[in-house]
């Protein structure tokens, strides 16, 4: 455990850093999994409005530096296009 005040600082940041990564991260693969299964169904309008609040989501994750900027430009494609197969 840490002994003095900027280690019990720098633990505190850890802690709330690591909490907030955790929720941007599992909220970004909940809404891409709502598009897979939206596509999965064959419900187009679903799929559709489930991208729309997937990708900013996934932009997010990147900017925060939660994942990297090349994983989100290719998760975006690929939902992108897994979303066009249902036109």
């Amino acid at each position: 455990m840490a002994n003095h005040k900027s280690a019990i600082k720098r633990n505190k940041q850890t802690i709330v850093r690591t909490a907030r990564n955790t929720h941007i991260r599992t909220t970004m693969r909940t809404l891409v999994k709502q598009v897979r299964t939206a596509v999965s169904n064959n419900d187009q309008d679903a799929a559709q409005t489930a991208l729309n609040r997937a990708v900013p989501y996934i932009d997010k994750a990147a900017t925060k530096g939660i994942i990297h900027k090349a994983t989100a430009s290719r998760k975006i494609s690929r939902l992108n296009k897994l979303v066009n197969t249902l036109a």
